[in-house]
């Protein structure tokens, strides 16, 4: 059997070694005579499963003892509803910064429980019609200006400031704006980083809340990673309900109610291949490399174009368009011949994405970018 290159935005490529462990104790888990799907989620076995985890998580991202983890259900989409019923007690409104489709689809969530404040936005028009857009003639996705933040935000009486750290969609990514400035802030600062955590260092201890879904650059579909300074774990709504209240998932150890056990037991893995690698510093190291080599190739094209702004450019994400939009089904299919799949921009953007998680190895994209010299070639 031959693998392809998988460059999914999620559900996404996982490291060859943790598959092949995953399947290896499919049937047996390290002589116990059954497999972790059938494990009871309070017995022993996955006890030991779920404590390595958490802790190997706590470990790569250096997680102060003023944060719990908790492992949850629902992904991001569900954390859209779940935070502001969890941090919205005594408060009417919460803050916003715009930068893409994931961070506006949860401003929009948000106005079901209070007022959302959008204090900074980017350019993107909101696409609220659900068309497509046309990459090709909209002007650069970008990271708007920071700096003015505290003036904006301490100004009014905001229960969190939220931002997506990584859009997924349309590959624009912070490099560490907001979290310098959390310290200047009135209110916790809540951040989406689905589809980043892992890859870089930052410091957890600004943030009060950081929350993903796990199937970009942790684990499987299923579960939901929540990091939450213990501090905030009593302003739930009364309205909350007790599976997703938070000081109630945390007092339980996240075992108030069955937990995703497969998908943590994955993560699991996935937890101590990357600490075999050399941790969040290699991840880092390794995301630099790869998207570099992409972008290089993207910016001396004359066919390929990143319509990111080159300083707020994703190392996870990364969408290109085609000067001939004609030959995008084309290049696909070729793509596919070539073994490299998943390729297709977004439905609401279009264009192409190479999503070039921590498991997608350097020779993966440099595969990528052998296949698009060889069809600019051809068609230029």
């Amino acid at each position: 059997m031959t693998r392809v290159w998988n460059f999914s935005a999620g559900p996404a490529v996982l490291p060859e070694e943790v598959l092949q462990q995953a399947a290896d104790e499919m049937l047996d888990w390290r002589g116990r005579g059954l497999s972790v799907m059938e494990m009871s989620h309070r017995g022993a076995e996955f006890t030991e499963i779920f404590d390595t985890a958490r802790s190997n998580f706590r470990k790569l991202l250096n997680i102060p003892d003023s944060h719990d983890v908790l492992f949850m259900q629902g992904g991001a989409i569900g954390q859209n509803a779940i935070v502001p019923l969890n941090l919205s007690a005594g408060f009417t409104q919460a803050a916003f910064v715009n930068t893409g489709s994931w961070s506006k689809k949860t401003f929009q969530e948000y106005k079901k429980y209070g007022e959302a404040v959008a204090v900074l936005s980017n350019s993107l028009p909101a696409l609220t019609d659900g068309t497509a857009r046309d990459l090709t003639h909209s002007a650069s996705a970008y990271v708007p200006d920071c700096s003015g933040l505290p003036a904006l935000v301490n100004s009014q009486n905001f229960a969190y400031l939220h931002y997506c750290d990584n859009e997924t969609i349309g590959g624009v990514e912070f490099h560490g704006q907001i979290e310098a400035l959390a310290s200047q802030l009135d209110c916790p600062v809540v951040a989406d980083m689905s589809s980043n955590i892992l890859s870089r260092q930052f410091d957890v201890s600004q943030y009060g809340l950081i929350y993903g879904g796990a199937q970009k650059n942790i684990g499987p579909a299923g579960l939901t990673f929540v990091i939450i300074k213990k501090e905030l774990l009593s302003r739930s709504l009364p309205i909350c309900p007790s599976a997703f209240e938070f000081k109630t998932v945390s007092e339980n150890g996240s075992m108030y109610n069955t937990p995703p056990t497969y998908s943590i037991y994955v993560a699991g893995l996935v937890f101590e291949w990357l600490l075999k690698q050399g941790g969040v510093n290699w991840a880092q190291a390794e995301a630099k490399r790869k998207s570099e080599l992409l972008y290089s190739y993207l910016d001396q094209s004359e066919f390929f174009r990143s319509p990111v702004a080159s300083a707020d450019r994703s190392r996870m994400n990364i969408p290109f368009v085609l000067a001939d939009e004609s030959l995008n089904a084309t290049f696909l299919s070729q793509a596919a011949e070539r073994g490299l799949v998943q390729l297709k921009g977004h439905k609401s953007v279009g264009g192409m994405r190479a999503s070039i998680y921590n498991a997608m190895p350097y020779e993966g994209v440099a595969a990528l970018v052998d296949f698009m010299r060889d069809f600019e070639a051809e068609v230029v």
